[in-house]
């Protein structure tokens, strides 16, 4: 009996902290001065600080705007006042919000849950107070889009709870869990077209993937197209990561963002290399070099390491699609011929969207790209952590 209980009191206490609202900071990629929300499904109630304001019924908006160190909030055309925080708080799950900034003008989104709303040092900070599954949702439609099959679309969601749980308080600081950046996740919408990926993330709730060596989080890195090769992680972050190690994926490189080229001016890409790496142009041998680079497998360093130039230097500053490259003359122009989109490390989601469309499914899929790894769940780690004073988030 004192198991049952136990159980119980287990079940209880997770459902009520994974049921449980993240914060996620949306509209990062601006500096918002203003932004109106407006009723979309059900009603949510309105408050400054702690005072309320009624709700937000259909046909209303309320508008919030940076002031100073404080917000303004007006309700239709009435101000309600100045306040430190303000709040719009869902009456029943899933409730619906649009939300369209006004200062910049910017394209409306549609997120689930409540917002929290403050200023910070330049403007707003847009806080979504959201459940994890309807987090997972919208993440993984931003991420990989509609009309993909289920297993990719599990495989998707477990990369990103995984990912979500081991950078939870990236952005503590700053008044949230995380952003809705790539360098979290991209999260530009709730989730909207595709009743797949609900399926998914109910499918695979509570499951994440761990090191079974270190028993640690994975990093669930992962990018759109890895060319035909991952990278290793070192080659990108200077970080060896044993079950990130470079391989072969075919499964991806009959994809739309398999290859890509770009054509560069001579005298732009000799001035870079040479001006910012002192790269050997007197010497005869190099001189011939610099526009002939040959990349059958994933390199670090173009040319040769000891010349000190990353590969990833020359995508952040030409604005490449990847460091998987060949390049040749032409004419007055550098031709580069590459492979691939993203930084290439982990998962790579075209490769993935392949393996499922060939019958894989996605434990398979996951344990292809995250060599000796463990699938752990929520009720499993709890479990086995229960005690006096031990009973714990993770």
């Amino acid at each position: 009996m004192k198991w049952i209980f136990l159980l119980l009191f287990i079940f209880s206490w997770s459902y009520s902290v994974f049921g449980n609202d993240m914060k996620i900071g949306v509209y990062r990629d601006h500096t918002i001065q203003r932004i109106d929300f407006s009723y979309n499904e059900g009603s949510y109630l309105i408050y400054g600080d702690s005072t309320q304001f009624g709700a937000l019924l259909p046909n209303e908006f309320v508008s919030i705007t940076r002031k100073g160190s404080k917000v303004e909030l007006k309700k239709g055309v009435r101000i309600l006042g100045f306040f430190k925080e303000v709040t719009l708080k869902p009456t029943s799950p899933n409730n619906v919000l649009r939300l369209r900034p006004r200062q910049p003008l910017l394209k409306e989104r549609k997120y689930n849950d409540g917002f929290i709303v403050f200023s910070n040092r330049k403007g707003l900070t847009i806080v979504n107070d959201v459940s994890f599954k309807n987090y997972l949702g919208g993440v993984v439609e931003s991420e990989g889009g509609g009309g993909k099959h289920i297993e990719y679309y599990k495989a998707q969601a477990v990369i990103s709870r995984t990912y979500a749980l081991k950078y939870m308080q990236r952005h503590e600081k700053e008044g949230f869990n995380l952003c809705d950046r790539v360098h979290c996740q991209a999260y530009h919408n709730k989730l909207i077209y595709t009743d797949n990926i609900r399926k998914a993330v109910d499918a695979t709730d509570g499951l994440y993937i761990v090191d079974s060596t270190t028993n640690e989080y994975v990093e669930g890195f992962f990018h759109a197209n890895c060319g035909g090769q991952t990278s290793s992680s070192d080659y990108v972050w200077k970080e060896e990561i044993p079950y990130l190690q470079p391989f072969k994926d075919t499964f991806c490189i009959y994809t739309r963002q398999a290859t890509w080229e770009k054509r560069i001016s001579k005298v732009e890409w000799r001035r870079f290399l040479v001006n910012n790496y002192f790269y050997p142009i007197e010497d005869s041998v190099y001189r011939s070099l610099i526009y002939n680079f040959k990349q059958e497998d994933r390199k670090a360093f173009f040319i040769s390491p000891h010349l000190g130039i990353p590969l990833r230097d020359i995508r952040y500053h030409f604005k490449l699609r990847s460091t998987y490259f060949s390049c040749e003359p032409e004419g007055q122009y550098v031709l580069l011929k590459g492979r691939g989109y993203g930084h290439g490390v982990g998962f790579c989601q075209e490769g993935a969207m392949g393996m499922a469309n060939n019958g894989l499914d996605f434990q398979q899929i996951l344990s292809f790209y995250f060599e000796g790894i463990r699938f752990k769940h929520y009720f499993e780690k709890m479990f086995f952590n229960q005690g006096p004073y031990r009973i714990g988030m993770f």
